[in-house]
């Protein structure tokens, strides 16, 4: 099948690239020339686990090509998948203006039948105003008083997991269609059908249902770590574990063990931005949700936990105190700072008058790029190098070099011999035989 994907970004790369690595031809199409500059070159600008060698070789094969041009990507495919960014408006909202241009690109370029696919995060009612936007273009064209282009528009949202996007795609749990035109869902169907051999994947349902089934599956997650985060701030305060009543919630099939661990707040690309978003929504259709609304303050107050348990720790006076930090992404395999309990942590460390040397396997440039001439926090290429001269240790991403340290190599480093984990990789009881003070979330120390 020909198939063009408009955006490659995140969601857009990696569509893009599996899809082709299943045999289509595939058009990624982005207005931004060093980023297609930089694909062309072969070099991938996000980080993700497994995508560098499948974009490659889908290159050299022909399958998958990079353009800025629009008129050629109109062209290209009879499916237009649109995966461009919908970042939050001041306001909460999704900002819908590239998703929108998009389609007006479609519906002023094309040339025939075509499948207008919004894979981007949006809100309910965006298919309605994609669909506006192209019969609008055509209009201008003089179609409709003519030869009328059919199209149709349908909503298949990503459900794909930083850090696990290529697995996920490859291998879905779901595939979300939303449409009521039987000849897109047939072309939807043939175009997954090599993601789902061994069993049927494809939930067919209506284009609203499905635009909000997205914002309802990253709330109910978010949901679910705001909730455990009250749960491991209660279980410290009146000296229960959160480990331990995590393995005894999990163990029902009705609530299960995933999303349940405690830590030092939610980040990324889509669970704030998806819980603001499906607040504004709400908000605007009169029925408000006062449920997110207290996930999102939970949230941010969870960010601030380390920074309170450091502080505490030295007396409520960090000056002239130097905290190691590892992990700066907000989860790992991913290099993606957006939203990052670690950037909160930094800004309350450094405001206290402590410096920070941190360091990240993957986020270190972004890192860099982010605290650009920040005199007191320093990145570092090693988990090593982040210990010198360090007081303490504080940790926020739960990168696998991470889970396993020398104890006795990094107690002899720290001044202080204290570890701050906002993870919770580690035994309590292992840590105080070792002689280091720990300070992990919700955790019987």
């Amino acid at each position: 099948m020909k198939i063009t994907v408009i955006g490659t970004g995140y969601v857009g790369l990696v569509t893009g690239a599996c899809l082709a690595d299943a045999g289509n031809t595939v058009f990624c199409l982005d207005l931004n020339k060093e980023k297609i500059q930089l694909l062309n070159e072969g070099k991938i600008p996000i980080f993700e686990p497994g995508l560098e060698p499948i974009v490659k070789r889908n290159e050299e094969a022909g399958r998958l090509k990079f353009s800025t041009d629009v008129a050629a990507s109109v062209a290209h495919g009879e499916i237009q998948i649109i995966a461009v960014g919908t970042p939050p408006s001041e306001d909460g909202s999704a900002d819908m203006q590239h998703v929108i241009a998009a389609a007006r690109s479609v519906g002023r370029l094309m040339e025939g039948y075509k499948v207008v696919v919004t894979k981007s995060t949006v809100p309910v009612g965006t298919a309605d105003k994609v669909k506006q936007a192209i019969i609008e273009e055509q209009k201008i064209r003089g179609r409709l008083s003519k030869t009328f282009l059919d199209f149709s528009v349908v909503s298949n949202p990503e459900f794909l997991k930083e850090g696990a996007a290529v697995e996920d795609f490859m291998r879905p749990d779901r595939i979300v269609v939303g449409s009521d035109d039987p000849r897109a869902i047939a072309l939807l169907r043939q175009l997954y059908a090599p993601f789902q051999r061994n069993r049927e994947r494809i939930i067919v349902m209506g284009v609203r249902s499905a635009e909000l089934t997205k914002y309802a599956a990253n709330s109910m997650l978010a949901a679910r770590i705001s909730f455990m985060n009250e749960l491991a701030n209660l279980a410290e305060t009146i000296g229960a574990d959160i480990e331990e009543v995590r393995r005894g919630i999990g163990s029902d099939p009705r609530i299960g063990y995933q999303f349940l661990y405690a830590g030092a707040g939610f980040g990324g690309s889509c669970f704030p931005k998806d819980v603001k978003a499906l607040q504004r929504s709400a908000q605007e259709a009169g029925k408000p949700l006062r449920l997110l609304h207290a996930v999102e303050e939970v949230n941010e107050a969870q960010k601030h936990v380390l920074a309170e348990k450091i502080r505490k720790h030295f007396g409520n006076n960090l000056r002239g105190k130097t905290i190691a930090l590892w992990g700066l992404a907000f989860k790992a395999n991913t290099d993606d700072m957006r939203e990052a309990p670690s950037v909160t942590l930094i800004g309350d460390l450094v405001r206290e008058g402590a410096s920070v040397r941190a360091y990240d396997p993957a986020a270190r440039e972004e890192a860099r790029k982010l605290f650009l001439n920040k005199k007191d926090i320093l990145i570092v290429d090693s988990a090593d190098a982040a210990l010198e001269g360090a007081d303490a240790l504080a940790i926020v991403t739960e990168w696998q070099e991470f889970r396993s340290p020398d104890f006795t190599a990094l107690k002899a480093k720290l001044k202080s011999p204290a570890i701050f984990d906002g993870r919770n990789l580690y035994d309590p009881p292992a840590l105080k035989a070792q002689g280091i003070a720990y300070y992990p979330i919700g955790r019987k120390i």
